[in-house]
């Protein structure tokens, strides 16, 4: 295979997995939407993590909330449990890397924030003891997922699953979505900003 054909099969992939997503997730989409902007209006904090790429992801849309995305507002509410290094290194020697994410949830996420997934299998064990910890703690959750979505789809109060088995695949449309989402939630803050 030429390099002009794999470029080609890429790009073909690429866009058969955006249209079965169009068909299949646009209302969660909006869904999730509005489960981050009536979190951040009611005061409460949006917290991502992931693990690899998908903890790229994670620390990549938070801070579009933090900073901004296209539109100038506020900033707003958004913490990746994936940047602090001496948090996440004692956490995986003190108790295994399975709690590293679940000791920052219990330890920072309250009733009325909202906990965001990314991960492409929905197996990794520190996501699925998170989400559990967020469900104990009264803390909403969501998670972009792939193949299925894994165990961590029936523990979490909104999944997402991409149709496809790639995981490159399945994280450009998780960013895809992520930014979908910053681009609504941006919409409705400076609506009601400017009072609706």
């Amino acid at each position: 295979m030429s390099d002009a054909d794999t470029v080609r099969n890429h790009l073909e992939e690429h866009a058969s997995v955006l249209a079965a997503l169009a068909e299949t997730v646009a209302p969660a989409i909006e869904e999730l939407a509005s489960r981050v902007t009536g979190t951040l209006n009611a005061g409460g904090t949006i917290f991502f993590c992931g693990n690899g790429g998908s903890a790229a992801d994670a620390q990549h849309l938070a801070a579009e909330y933090v900073v901004r995305f296209e539109r100038e507002r506020r900033p707003l509410a958004a913490l990746a449990l994936t940047v602090d290094t001496s948090v996440l290194t004692a956490g995986a020697n003190d108790y295994g890397f399975e709690a590293v994410f679940e000791r920052q949830v219990r330890a920072l996420a309250r009733r009325g924030d909202l906990l965001v997934f990314h991960s492409t299998s929905g197996e990794s064990e520190n996501l699925l003891r998170a989400a559990e910890a967020a469900r104990e703690g009264g803390v909403s959750t969501a998670a972009l997922l792939a193949r299925g979505g894994g165990r961590l789809a029936s523990k979490v109060d909104l999944a997402i699953t991409i149709p496809t088995g790639s995981p490159a695949r399945a994280q450009e449309m998780h960013m895809l979505i992520g930014h979908i989402v910053c681009d609504l939630v941006d919409r409705n803050i400076q609506a009601e900003e400017r009072g609706g």
